[in-house]
């Protein structure tokens, strides 16, 4: 398993400020694709922290689901939930893209299977079916602000949640709140180590961001990360880990795009070939 770094990651959501030439970078790249770039990332071992647009608010999209699997994690730490309990459900919360949990309508679920199954591969009904079991979208919330995220908000559930017009509150974060919430929850204590390395193996596991921050990643590096997506928007958060150690938590936001959806992931992965080529900390 990758190692901890939280002691060395200090970062706060207005520590992101922008170096002139990472802005210029990030300005360029949001002028070629259009629409609306926002950035955060944390270095462990440089103390590099840099972000654009880093506090302005962006969709969520999917990549609220990460951080409704730390929540359970922490219900199982508390010893109020167990990874192993079986959810039973119907084919009445089968939703878009819920490729996991229509195949399950018969026996139903663990509750691992359905964190598996909406990190790794995005199911929207298993998300659902984990906010069920601990009070909804409000009840994320309160979590995320016992952790000191005072931002980040989760209002709705899927597919409603992906319905974020320009100005709208609802289901948005930062990207410095969410790389801030990575280093807690991924590189920090926030949750035992048990339950951080498996929210960690989830997450090194997904298979929808083959063509955004994975799509660059050099032979022996590691990443665990989270995509989001809606009409105009695509989304990719995780911390990617270097063969000497370093931990870099990563937060790309892009919204507002009408360019197609293969322009916009290749903007993300632009982003990620920065971060690991070291082209962020030289500028």
């Amino acid at each position: 398993m990758v190692a901890t770094a939280g002691a060395v990651l200090s970062g706060c959501a207005g520590a992101f400020r922008s170096t002139p030439g990472f802005e210029a970078q990030c300005k360029a790249l949001e002028a070629e694709v259009g629409g609306r770039l926002g950035v955060a990332l944390l270095s462990t071992s440089t103390g590099v922290s840099a972000g654009y647009r880093a506090d302005e608010r962006f969709p969520m999209c999917s990549t609220f689901k990460w951080l409704a699997a730390a929540y359970l994690l922490s219900r199982v730490d508390a010893g109020m939930e167990r990874l192993d309990r079986r959810i039973g459900y119907g084919s009445n919360v089968l939703i878009d893209h819920s490729p996991v949990t229509s195949q399950h309508v018969a026996g139903g679920m663990t509750l691992a299977q359905l964190c598996e199954a909406t990190i790794t591969v995005s199911d929207n009904a298993a998300a659902n079916l984990i906010l069920d079991t601990f009070g909804g979208p409000a009840a994320l919330t309160r979590y995320l602000r016992s952790l000191g995220d005072n931002v980040t908000r989760l209002d709705r559930t899927e597919p409603a949640l992906n319905h974020v017009p320009p100005g709208d509150e609802r289901d948005t974060t930062t990207p410095a709140a969410m790389t801030s919430d990575l280093r807690r929850l991924l590189l920090g204590t926030a949750l035992s180590t048990a339950s951080r390395d498996q929210l960690t193996r989830w997450m090194l596991a997904t298979q929808t961001s083959g063509t955004r921050l994975r799509a660059n990643l050099p032979p022996r590096w590691q990443l665990a990360d989270k995509t989001g997506t809606a009409n105009g928007t695509a989304n990719d958060v995780g911390v990617f880990w270097s063969p000497a150690g370093e931990a870099i938590a990563l937060s790309v936001y892009l919204t507002e795009c009408r360019a197609p959806a293969a322009q916009q992931n290749a903007a993300i992965a632009e982003v990620a070939r920065w971060v690991v080529s070291g082209a962020v900390g030289r500028t």
